[in-house]
């Protein structure tokens, strides 16, 4: 029996390339999954949550699908936003090949799918969209959230589903105490046993320093 997780990186199991018609952005398509990623068979309970409650994706700048599988999540937002530069991040090696290739036959040119260091340093996101990988463990999934959510544009969201039974409330909880005052954590949806999570990162406060009225000076 393979002890592959569908968060390993080289998956040793047989590929089994299959293709599976969906919906996504509206759209019925067929697109290629394979043995040893996510959900290969169909677009699973929670990422569907997530895809019929968040927000039309924003119409450019760059967009980031955390732990992306083979590309339900990265390929709805390419679709709604053909200007936007759509970053598939996952670390199996194999989800990333099949959201290339269904990039690809989708005619999408607006899909990087990479590594997480692949991501350049100074790239930030106007949104973040995520059916984060729960069963890596609390330790690994929190320090996932805290690289990634910093990153968030002033003034933009990240949306993330998780199962209650596996510890959505908990999760919510931890991002409300976790993060600093520039953010808010609210329950956008429940669906299927599943909450979608929303993070607000707010806008900074000014940091110039205010003109004062001619004739006033500073002690």
């Amino acid at each position: 029996m393979s002890s592959d997780h569908y968060f390993s990186a080289s998956p040793a199991s047989a590929e089994n390339l299959r293709r599976i018609r969906v919906s996504l952005a509206g759209r019925d398509v067929e697109v290629t999954t394979a043995g040893g990623v996510f959900s290969p068979d169909h677009v699973d309970s929670g990422t569907a949550v997530l895809l019929a409650n968040m927000p039309p994706a924003p119409p450019g700048g760059h967009i980031l699908d955390l732990g992306s599988g083979w590309g339900p999540i990265a390929l709805t937002l390419a679709l709604e936003a053909p200007h936007a530069t759509v970053w598939a991040v996952d670390v199996n090696e194999r989800a990333l090949d099949l959201v290339r290739r269904n990039a690809t036959a989708l005619g999408l040119t607006n899909v990087n799918a990479v590594l997480p260091d692949d991501v350049p340093d100074d790239v930030t996101f106007r949104t973040i969209r995520s059916n984060p990988p729960i069963r890596v463990g609390k330790h690994e999934l929190h320090g996932l959230l805290e690289r990634w959510i910093p990153r968030l544009d002033e003034r933009s969201d990240a949306w993330l589903v998780v199962q209650r039974n596996l510890g959505s409330d908990s999760l919510q909880r931890w991002l409300a105490a976790t993060l600093d005052h520039g953010y808010t954590v609210s329950r956008a949806a429940t669906g299927r046993g599943f909450r979608v999570l929303k993070v607000r990162r707010h806008g900074s406060p000014p940091t110039a320093a205010i003109p004062l009225p001619d004739g006033i000076e500073t002690a």
